[in-house]
């Protein structure tokens, strides 16, 4: 089937008349001029697979150039919290009332069921075609950790981190219960996600001994000189204040790696004065936040027969605005923690400027699933347009943000070194050899 849209060719040397977000240009030409949605006008040209120029737009067209015609340029994208492990089990294990405590349940069976390499690895597999066609090039997966399964489920990662180097960045994260550290527990799976190259993590709620944990998570990351990236507070209880006390362990133990904290759904639920003291001890910290809207809307006020009030959002404005990292990502996908999703870090960044209210101004936010999630990953490139760096892009038809943002951007083009790949999705019938009994 011949694809609609865009259309380039490995001959192009310069995209032309392309709107580029401001923000998302390492150096923005002191002679450019930004529209009302802060976009400006522009000629990239490039050269060996990297950016040579950045220029006014209205040169010259020649043979093989491509005219955007006013379409938007990005970097392509970076999906910094992900499950591939988890992905694409939901025909084999669907959550039936589409709870949090329903799919823990649930996914904790299948794992023991059916969580071998040869199980793992094409569904791990899979959800990095969708996020290499849909213009990923960092992608960071949480890993289910526990004894029994940490070697086979790191093994595959090893493994598919060496295959896909160069196309997606892949970075790997422990995804334990945080009490799984009680005690002098957790050096095995530290030893490991050090040897792997990986981050440590865990899944924290409130606990009477949550201090002591936090303390041994960061002690042990430090010695070994890993990042940390926590699951936090995905429960509409203002109870949950686990977000101040892993910044205070990381001030109180003096913790100088990179710490990403994901969810932080209670801060919506909390008073004004609890949300300031939190982010305080956040921002001191220095801590980066990563908020997953669209599994979280999917999960969180569950009732029976009744419609969701309170959504969980995490308070991403009120972060930003005291200069903390916010990032924008994918979390699960067609598991019983969500179940839809592609691993399309733009279909995220779309959501997540609907369902926060972004939109007042949304330029403010391209960073949130670009150079803000790189510069967390602590990758080379800068996520930014900028020149000298490979061209790495996503070209869109939509100009202007509402065009944008209407529509699915299907059509969208994805270059890496400067050359168009193919952005044909994988097909979910490849799945269906992994399904525990036959379509009905």
């Amino acid at each position: 089937m011949p694809r609609r849209g865009l259309t380039t060719a490995p001959t192009a040397r310069t995209i032309r008349n392309a709107r580029i977000p401001r923000t998302l240009l390492d150096e923005p030409p002191a002679e450019f001029e930004a529209d009302g949605e802060d976009l400006v006008v522009a000629d990239i040209a490039i050269a060996e697979g990297r950016i040579a120029a950045i220029d006014a737009a209205g040169g010259e067209r020649v043979a093989g150039d491509i005219d955007l015609d006013g379409g938007q340029v990005w970097p392509c994208l970076a999906d910094i919290h992900t499950h591939l492990d988890l992905g694409h089990i939901w025909q084999r294990a669907p959550n039936p009332d589409g709870s949090l405590e329903t799919a823990f349940g649930i996914v904790a069976a299948d794992r023991l069921a059916h969580w071998r390499a040869e199980d793992l690895r094409p569904r791990m597999e899979f959800g990095l075609r969708c996020a290499y066609a849909h213009g990923t090039r960092a992608l960071r997966t949480h890993l289910l950790s526990p004894p029994e399964q940490a070697d086979t489920s790191w093994g595959v990662f090893r493994e598919l981190r060496d295959d896909w180097r160069g196309r997606i960045e892949l970075q790997g994260v422990s995804l334990v219960p945080v009490e799984a550290f009680a005690d002098g527990d957790g050096e095995g799976l530290a030893d490991l996600v050090a040897g792997c190259g990986g981050l440590l993590g865990a899944v924290c709620f409130a606990r009477p001994d949550i201090d002591g944990l936090f303390d041994r998570v960061f002690r042990l990351a430090g010695d070994r000189g890993i990042d940390v990236d926590l699951h936090i507070d995905e429960a509409l209880d203002p109870g949950q204040k686990t977000l101040r006390s892993a910044a205070e362990a990381a001030i109180r133990t003096r913790f100088g790696g990179r710490v990403q904290c994901g969810h932080c759904c209670s801060l919506s639920v909390q008073s004004d004065d609890d949300v300031e003291r939190t982010l305080d001890g956040v921002a001191e910290a220095g801590f980066a936040i990563v908020s997953l809207p669209m599994c979280n809307l999917y999960l969180m006020d569950r009732r029976v027969d009744a419609t969701p009030r309170r959504r969980g959002v995490t308070l991403v404005r009120e972060m930003a605005a005291r200069g903390i990292p916010v990032s924008f990502a994918s979390d699960n996908c067609r598991d019983p923690f969500y179940g839809y999703g592609d691993h399309d870090a733009f279909e995220v960044f779309t959501q997540a400027v609907r369902v926060a209210h972004l939109d007042t101004p949304v330029a403010a936010w391209p960073r949130s699933v670009t150079a803000t999630p790189v510069d967390v990953m602590g990758l080379d490139s800068p996520g930014l347009i900028k020149i000298g760096e490979p061209a790495d892009l996503v070209l869109f038809r939509g100009r202007g943000y509402s065009e944008l943002l209407t529509r699915p951007q299907a059509d969208r083009v994805v270059l890496r070194d400067g050359e168009a790949i193919d952005t044909t999705l994988p097909d979910h019938r490849e799945l269906d050899a992994l399904r525990a009994a036959p379509a009905r």
